[in-house]
């Protein structure tokens, strides 16, 4: 069975969200999204694994139906998404000795960053295509330029005004021809919805987590080595917004074990969301 519902984590925020619960699930998968993304992202992958695990995805503060709380009330920085996760898992009554968290994106340094301060948070995470380390130089330049400064501003006006382009071409940025793709309509739909000022949209809290994120970046890349919980990093080969050498570094420091998917992108449960499917079902296998 599943459902789509509202949960408050705490006061003024509330996330919807998406659960397949099956009678006798194997496991419990969370699915953490990117931008400019909805938990509609993770559909078609929760659709093939909801027979045999337990799935859920949420919206994050700022994007799709939840709350869109005003700085500096709620700061959208990744440390903050962290503590969100935490309330959720607690408050799902999600059973963590059976969970994979699978995230990406700017879902990924608040994984990492809960599990440093909760390393039981889950009996596995998976990141992939994000910037776990102050590496602008292995970053598309409008998100360099993103990090600080006046250039900031600039490009924080830029996506509100090109919304239709980010929402219809971010997702293929970067691919050549043959690996174009089409968002599902019932996804482009919930993204459409979900970008309005009420009282922010999903690039403002996209830009209020960039001007924290260099400083939640250097607090993980200073505490990795304290990092108990099991991860594995996957990653587009061919990421348009930040180059496989960081997922590399992620995972030759940490001693991490590291997919690079040939012919994918930065987004790819939606390039090719039978492989991600696979994925899961693998890391299932090794966790049990």
């Amino acid at each position: 069975m599943s459902a789509t519902s509202m949960l408050r984590v705490e006061p003024g925020i509330e996330l919807r969200r998406m659960v397949h619960r099956p009678a006798q699930p194997a496991g419990t998968v969370l699915f953490l999204h990117g931008f400019p993304e909805t938990l509609y992202a993770w559909k078609r992958v929760a659709d093939a694994l909801a027979g045999d695990y337990e799935v859920h995805a949420f919206d994050w503060p700022g994007f799709g139906q939840s709350s869109r709380p005003e700085p500096p009330r709620f700061t959208y920085a990744p440390r903050d998404y962290a503590r969100i996760l935490q309330e959720y898992v607690e408050l799902a009554a999600i059973d963590r000795t059976r969970l994979l968290i699978y995230s990406t994106d700017i879902g990924s340094l608040p994984a990492l960053l809960a599990a440093l301060e909760q390393p039981e948070i889950a009996r596995g995470i998976v990141v992939g295509d994000f910037a776990p380390f102050d590496r602008p130089h292995l970053m598309a330049e409008n998100l360099r330029a993103l990090k600080s400064g006046p250039s900031s501003e600039i490009v924080h006006a830029a996506m509100n005004r090109n919304r239709d382009d980010i929402l219809a071409n971010a997702h293929r940025r970067g691919l050549p021809e043959g690996e174009q793709f089409e968002l599902p309509d019932d996804y482009r739909r919930d993204m459409e919805a979900g970008w309005d000022g009420r009282p922010l949209t999903p690039a403002d809290a996209f830009y209020h987590y960039y001007s924290y994120f260099t400083r939640d970046q250097d607090d993980f890349e200073a505490r990795m080595a304290d990092l108990e919980t099991p991860v594995a990093v996957v990653w587009g080969e061919q990421d348009f917004y930040i180059g496989k050498e960081m997922g590399l570094e992620l995972a030759q420091r940490g001693g991490l074990p590291l997919e690079i998917m040939p012919g994918l992108g930065h987004y790819p449960h939606l390039q090719d969301p039978d492989r991600t499917v696979d994925e899961i079902r693998a890391r299932f296998r090794q966790m049990a």
